[in-house]
């Protein structure tokens, strides 16, 4: 099982349901470019739940988009170190931001989900506006080819924003993450357990 994570926003729990489901499955997870080093990056605190982790082929000093990021820092983001890690079976990967965030000019995200051709776990808020932010990501990455497993909701239950980004967007609905007070491991592996069915993500 290799399969992609992002999402339609940046902060809306990518990295917990990434984390999650490398938990459930055992699996290594990447996050091939870290925008931002003050505060512990993506990969740190999914390690801090004891998760497999492979080093990022970049980290960018500034927390903006990747492409302004590599700009400041002087660097520029090459195809040959995007290119999925050999010898990993089981991988969960992080996008960062939504799937059109640029690496390039020429680069967006959902065209370097398209090149490595793993299915995408979208996950979406449940808060006012999520029904329009999502439709408008999957249509982004149909239009590109990109498989969709489907749309993992986190925060508060709406059933009916919930019922109708699946319904209209033809997706399955994976499950939703509620918003942890604390996330430990042994919280995140019962919540994740008790909303999902980790033979989705197998």
């Amino acid at each position: 099982m290799r399969l992609v994570v992002s999402g339609t926003d940046t902060g809306i729990g990518k990295t917990v349901l990434a984390g999650a489901i490398a938990l459930a499955t055992g699996a290594t997870y990447w996050k091939p470019i870290q925008a931002g080093l003050d505060e512990p990056t993506d990969s740190e605190r999914v390690a801090a739940l004891g998760v497999r982790t492979l080093p990022e082929a970049y980290r960018l000093k500034t927390p903006c988009s990747p492409h302004w990021a590599a700009d400041i820092d002087g660097v520029t983001l090459d195809d040959a170190a995007l290119e999925l890690p050999e010898g990993e079976p089981e991988l969960v990967i992080e996008g960062a931001g939504g799937v059109l965030v640029p690496i390039r000019d020429d680069l967006l995200f959902a065209d370097l989900f398209a090149r490595w051709g793993l299915p995408v776990v979208l996950v979406a808020r449940t808060a006012l506006g999520t029904i329009n932010h999502t439709l408008l990501s999957i249509e982004a990455l149909r239009s590109r080819g990109v498989p969709i497993l489907g749309v993992a909701f986190v925060g508060e239950a709406i059933e009916n924003s919930e019922a109708t980004i699946a319904r209209i967007g033809k997706v399955k609905r994976l499950g939703r993450l509620p918003i942890l007070p604390e996330i430990t491991r042994d919280a995140l592996l019962a919540a994740f357990g008790a909303a999902f069915d980790p033979e989705d993500f197998a």
